[in-house]
């Protein structure tokens, strides 16, 4: 499967199976997220693996978009470690490391057979405090992980693209 195939076929997955995710897949996603770039190479992420029931209730009960993922991956970064643009105060680059970051997971997972929804629809900071971050650790996202359900399909809509001339100029 070539690149844009991959890209093609991938969409957010709102209903889980309960089949787990197999350690050996696991494994293969965090090495992804492993490789991608960083500022600077800095890597300010963080990933926690969220697979015990408690977890994922406590997840469950801080955001809708759990879709009954067996594995649930919640990606921060390192607020003492992210690039800091010397060039003008207040841009930082923790919340672009870990969407690449994320984003390197989530087409390994695709590759892999396996299905994702990126979730950023829960309050970062009742995140952070409940699975007890540490205070320089920031929340951007989660990303559910594992085999849709039977039943699933891409939302209404998902192949609809905006027309390049749209989002792209030419300066």
């Amino acid at each position: 499967m070539t690149f844009m195939e991959l890209a093609a076929k991938r969409y957010s997955v709102r209903s889980f199976s309960d089949r787990p995710v197999e350690k050996e897949k696991l494994d293969e996603l965090l090495k992804a997220g492993n490789l991608a770039p960083t500022a600077k190479n800095i890597q300010p992420q963080r990933i926690y693996v969220l697979q015990s029931p408690e977890a994922l209730k406590k997840l469950s009960e801080l955001s809708p978009c759990v879709y009954g993922a067996a594995t649930v991956l919640l990606f921060a970064y390192d607020a003492d470690e992210e690039w800091k643009n010397p060039m003008e105060e207040g841009v930082h680059a923790g919340v672009e490391d870990v969407s690449i970051v994320a984003t390197h997971v989530m087409l390994r997972a695709a590759e892999l057979g396996l299905d994702t929804c990126w979730c950023n629809y829960f309050a970062n900071s009742e995140v952070e405090k409940a699975f007890g971050l540490p205070d320089n650790e920031k929340v951007v996202l989660f990303l559910d992980v594992g085999y849709a359900a039977p039943d699933a399909g891409p939302a209404p809509g998902h192949s609809a693209k905006k027309p390049l001339s749209d989002t792209v100029r030419y300066l």
